[in-house]
């Protein structure tokens, strides 16, 4: 990383992490001081349990997670004056652009073209551009805008330190934090408090970041002081001594659903049941078992020369299921290298590899690995999924009080991380492919595996400080009318597939295939004009289904990364769940609906981020960085307005379709901020046929 360095110094911009790292301590102790933590050095006593709290913290808004969606609801909740706690399992704000390391900005074409984004969104691009005197840093060619990821945390840090300056809000911000518990009311339909258990590290044993989050899970949930932590509990509560209802508000944006889990709100997770509203699900009765794929980037930097390089004791096990790509035409290692390369000093020459061109890597060059085949830890059945079901939870008893563990399998962790180590190898070592067969692959020694506490990802083994979740658990929102089973985005109302297609035709039964089309006339005749032809011609959804609640926006493909048909994920000759890739594919400019982040049973807890009420296909389209910001945007916006109007968020919605007055007062906010809630007709309309 020598060139990016001497980058750093240069331009005065860029933090050299060994350069400052005196200057970073001292920084770290002030900021935290000024955010109201109190430090960890000193051994704390012992608490046993959630009832001997070492400090009560007050808020008007509690945020749980600091991804992109917890990060974009504190910058809303700040910018309107409000005291926002907000907590995260890493020591990084950011999540996709930072402690999952996947800084690669996944965006709709059409959406970006008009830099249709919420405000908080923009300010984050320009930064990057700003810092980096290029959208671009890396040339990657997934993306405009590949960076590094400790830059994502700093940059975004600053932005909510910004927001807390010019909105008069009050930022306490909890680092290396995790929720134990809630406190519901006797009714249980508030959350009271939240128990929480913040960790650092004891005096001689190591970093926060020395080790992989499959090493430390478990303790970080645990009360009791251990070998490797310090623990402080921790009450959140209300500001308020009202006892009021909209006293405050809790916001979920933990990447798999937490707070769902802990509130036992109703969820689903996996593949939905095959229906008229998901008719490319490849299940008759659903899979909890079956989701999306987790990753742990690494950064691997380009060298002039060979470099020694290490064979993991575990290599053989995960070998199996290392490949390019099943299309040829992808095979070539320096397109691998360029798809999401966050780092380039000195652009190299133009150069055409395989079906593409991009600019040649050169040495000091910088890629952040992500790759289906590579990295993508895949499990789908009941031995090795990651995610707990509400069954799974039930019977490691972790919904007993005290028994939160997090609600994931920590096999699972330690398996993604070694596959990612491995993976790396293979890159470099590796002679097979599972894709393509023998004689594909080649040795490329030329790079060096980045680790240390200075490296892109900030942590001593070099993966991401916590893995790129896809899909976690996602609400059922409450009955509506029109979705009496309970709200959800599906299948149905962003897909850009053509139903009358002889796929649907055949594998459908007829009552079904029926529905589908009653269902797509319903929603495309509302939006018939003099100009457009009769629904009856219409032949697939030719826009997004448009909702009375939109408070913000999602502009992104159907993605799947599917889980894998059988246990282990690595097993040779393994194959993707068959049928999940069906509904792989295109998506309308799409709504997100107030009513897809209200959960059921619980009134003062609102849901963002990647658990909002969507179907397992429809979650596919909604996962990337700006959806998760317009959703955090909307939810920080939603929390600080049901504080200020004393109402709770389903009342903004429950006599829907009539007109309700506070929802536009709150759709009308959002918008004045620059927090856009549809999409202009242009591009809502662009695939009209």
């Amino acid at each position: 990383m020598g060139r990016l360095r001497k980058h750093q110094e240069k331009s005065g911009k860029l933090l050299s992490p060994k350069r400052t790292h005196e200057k970073k301590t001292l920084k770290r102790i002030l900021t935290s001081l000024f955010l109201g933590i109190i430090s960890l050095e000193t051994t704390l006593p012992m608490s046993a349990n959630s009832r001997n709290p070492h400090e009560t913290v007050n808020c008007d808004i509690l945020i749980v997670g600091a991804g992109l969606a917890g990060s974009a609801a504190a910058y809303e909740g700040l910018l309107a004056g409000k005291t926002v706690c907000l907590t995260e399992i890493t020591d990084w704000v950011g999540g996709q652009i930072s402690s999952q390391g996947t800084s690669a900005l996944d965006e709709g074409k059409r959406q970006r073209s008009q830099q249709h984004f919420p405000r908080g969104y923009n300010t984050l691009r320009r930064n990057i551009a700003r810092l980096y005197n290029r959208q671009n840093p890396g040339e990657c060619w997934v993306s405009e805008s590949c960076f590094l990821p400790y830059h994502g945390h700093q940059l975004l840090y600053q932005q909510l330190r910004e927001a807390q300056q010019w909105g008069r809000g009050t930022l306490k911000w909890f680092p290396s934090t995790v929720i134990k518990d809630v406190e519901l009311s006797e009714d249980g339909k508030l959350i009271k408090s939240a128990i929480a258990i913040q960790h650092s590290p004891k005096t001689g044993t190591g970093h926060l970041n020395k080790d992989p989050l499959s090493k430390t899970i478990e303790d970080a949930y645990s009360y009791e002081n251990s070998q490797r932590f310090n623990k402080k509990i921790i009450r959140f509560e209300s500001k308020s001594k009202k006892g009021s209802p909209t006293d405050w508000f809790v916001i979920e944006a933990t990447e798999t659903g937490e707070i769902v889990a802990l509130a036992d709100v109703p969820y689903r997770l996996g593949l939905d049941p095959r229906s008229h509203l998901n008719p490319s699900s490849p299940t008759e009765n659903g899979d909890p078992y079956c989701v999306q794929g987790f990753t742990y980037p690494f950064a691997m930097e380009r060298t002039a020369t060979p470099q020694p390089q290490t064979k993991p004791s575990f290599y053989e096990q995960y070998e199996p299921y290392y490949g390019y790509d099943s299309d040829r035409r992808m095979a070539y290692f320096d397109l691998v290298f360029t798809y999401r390369r966050i780092w380039s000093n000195e652009q190299g020459k133009f150069v055409r590899v395989g079906p593409m061109k991009v600019h040649e890597p050169t040495p000091g060059d910088i890629s952040m690995q992500n790759w289906v085949w590579g990295n993508d830890y895949r499990p789908g059945t009941a031995q090795d999924n990651l995610v707990y079901s509400r069954r799974q939870l039930e019977q490691t008893g972790q919904l007993e009080p005290d028994g939160w563990k997090g609600g994931l399998r920590t096999e699972a962790l330690r398996k993604g991380e070694e596959l990612s180590q491995g993976f790396y190898y293979w890159l470099v070592a590796g002679t097979t492919d599972s894709r393509l067969g023998y004689g594909v692959k080649r040795p490329h020694p030329n790079h060096r595996f980045l680790q240390g506490l200075d490296s892109p990802m900030g942590t001593s083994h070099g993966l991401s400080k916590y893995p790129y979740i896809r899909e976690g658990r996602r609400i059922i929102g409450r009955s509506s009318y029109d979705h009496p089973q309970g709200f959800a985005i599906n299948e149905i109302d962003i897909s850009t597939k053509d139903y009358w297609h002889d796929f649907y035709r055949t594998s459908l039964p007829r009552p079904m295939y029926q529905l589908v089309w009653s269902t797509i006339a319903d929603l495309e005749s509302k939006f018939v004009t003099a100009n457009d032809r009769p629904s009856y011609m219409i032949t697939r959804r030719t826009h997004a289904t448009v909702y009375p609640d939109s408070v913000g926006v999602a502009d992104y493909m159907i993605d799947f990364h599917p889980c894998m048909a059988l246990s282990p994920p690595e097993k040779r000759g393994n194959r993707e769940r068959p049928g999940v890739r069906v509904a792989h594919g295109g998506a309308h400019p799409a709504q997100i609906p107030l009513r897809a982040l209200i959960p059921q049973k619980v009134d003062n807890l609102i849901v963002s981020g990647k658990s909002i009420a969507t179907s397992h296909i429809a979650a596919a389209a909604y996962r990337v960085h700006g959806f998760e910001w317009s959703v955090g945007a909307a939810a920080g916006t939603l929390a600080s307005f049901s504080l200020e109007q004393s109402i709770l968020p389903y009342q903004l919605v429950d006599n829907l379709p009539q007109q309700e007055a506070k929802l536009q007062q709150l759709r009308r906010r959002l918008e004045s901020n620059g927090n856009p809630t549809t999409f202009p007709r242009d591009i809502m309309f662009s695939l009209r046929r």
